[in-house]
């Protein structure tokens, strides 16, 4: 026991003290403060700037005068205003003060649209050519055509019309929104004088507050989050995915580096290669505890600054410890084999493609399995290893929690899959460890497993 605490320490300090591991320690969180506080200024709406015109054809000669007061510097702010605050609506109130002024901000003027009146007779097609043939100052943005039954009706039918927009190639998707945003409160605005209605008592008449919804639980009264809700599974899952992927490169990149390098020899003249295994496995996982703790401390520091602590069930943290450990030993000690049976990382990459497709499945399956967590999919994914701790983490995560015999048989054949794959690492490490020359493939590894 003595000599696997050696291996293991060794490995544990090795790696935390080395300078890739501390950069790609600091990395993700870095990026993340990065992307949150520089996100809304490189891709937030107030870095779009345009000037130009629209180009309107309208047989009626009523939607004008209401198209041009939509296209008001002041309606587009209002507009745009609106569609941020709606957003900001399911934050909860920590976290609206820390990005709401800096939302609304963003989602002042950065778009100038004045009204271009075409003839109502005029042709159609010649106003399309001016949208790429006429010179850069005349060109119009967007050519706008108003159907003849777009405020009332003709010809003994029912029906209202709409209109046709032509736009040039490549025009910025984000102006076409606040055109058609413009036109459609144009044309209502429009349908209701018609009518002889008051505009304001309409709009007053059909706008309901939008509120948000209020978690009720024994302890408290508080508002809930869509955001949290959706995220929150796939937060665990990137937590376990962060943590087996820590470990298992690390054991995958020294086994082959030691190996290729001649070390391992010098190693197993002083340990046996079950030690030596044992030893890399318990130290690559105590390196993946330092990174899964800094990162759950950080989640953890996060929702309790945006005031969502209260609405985390902390087990999950607990099944999150399991789950990580049934996984790392799982493909760690599957990557491990790997490291062991080739000579250079190069060789490594095809035999890994298998364990990568695995960990991908997770994230495919993200939102179906948070949203329907009790489906045959779900809950057949959550027995199937080695992806089953990712499954059942998703559906402990979700809106509706797995029964309890579920996690722990989960649990149990994740228990089968460690000791199944320890045995095939065991004696595929034990051959592979002195083996050189051409890399063996997966039917090899097989065969070794047989025959040690």
């Amino acid at each position: 026991m003595s000599k696997v605490l050696q291996v293991a320490w060794r490995e544990f300090i090795v790696t935390v003290t080395s300078k890739a591991f501390i950069l790609g320690l600091l990395a993700v969180p870095v990026m993340s403060i990065v992307m949150v506080w520089a996100a809304p200024k490189v891709f937030g709406p107030g870095d779009l700037k345009a000037q130009g015109a629209v180009a309107v054809i309208d047989p009626d000669g009523r939607v004008n005068d209401a198209l041009r007061t939509a296209l008001d510097p002041d309606s587009v702010r209002r507009r745009r205003e609106q569609v941020a605050a709606r957003a900001l609506e399911q934050l909860p109130p920590e976290a609206r003060a820390l990005v709401g002024g800096q939302a609304i901000a963003q989602a002042g003027p950065g778009i100038e649209l004045v009204l271009d009146e075409r003839p109502a007779d005029a042709d159609i097609e010649a106003e399309k050519a001016r949208l790429h043939a006429a010179p850069p100052a005349e060109r119009p943005l967007a050519l706008v055509v108003l159907h003849e039954n777009v405020v009332e009706p003709r010809d003994g039918s029912p029906a209202l019309g709409g209109y046709d927009l032509y736009v040039p190639p490549r025009l910025d998707d984000r102006i076409q929104g606040e055109i058609r945003r413009a036109l459609t409160d144009a044309i209502v605005m429009a349908r209701i004088t018609a009518r002889g209605y008051d505009p304001e008592t309409i709009r007053a008449l059909v706008s309901v507050p939008r509120v948000r919804a209020i978690a009720v639980s024994p302890e408290r009264e508080q508002g809930a989050s869509v955001v949290f809700t959706m995220l929150l599974p796939m937060a665990f899952v990137l937590l376990l995915f962060l943590g087996v992927m820590t470990g298992g490169q690390a054991l995958l990149t020294s086994t082959v580096e030691e190996k290729s390098s001649r070390v391992i020899e010098v190693l197993l003249s002083a340990v046996s290669p079950m030690q030596l295994m044992t030893g890399k496995l318990v130290g690559h996982m105590a390196v993946s505890f330092v990174v899964l703790a800094l990162y759950i401390g950080m989640g953890l520091a996060l929702l309790a600054g945006v005031a969502l602590l209260g609405f985390l069930d902390f087990s999950l943290i607990l099944y999150l410890v399991i789950f990580f450990v049934i996984t790392y030993l799982v493909l760690g000690s599957l990557m491990m084999a790997i490291g062991s049976a080739v000579n250079e990382i190069r060789e490594a990459q095809s035999m890994m493609m298998p364990i990568v497709l695995l960990l991908v499945v997770p994230w495919l399956l993200w939102m179906p399995i948070s949203r329907a967590p009790d489906s045959a999919l779900s809950v057949t994914l959550s027995f199937l290893p080695p992806i089953n701790s990712f499954a059942m983490l998703l559906r402990m995560a979700s809106v509706s929690p797995p029964p309890a015999w579920q996690v722990w048989l989960s649990i149990a054949i994740g228990a089968a899959s460690v000791v199944a794959a320890l045995w095939f690492t065991a004696k595929v490490f034990r051959i592979g460890l002195l083996m050189h020359g051409k890399p063996p493939n997966l039917m090899t590894l097989l065969r070794w497993a047989r025959a040690a």
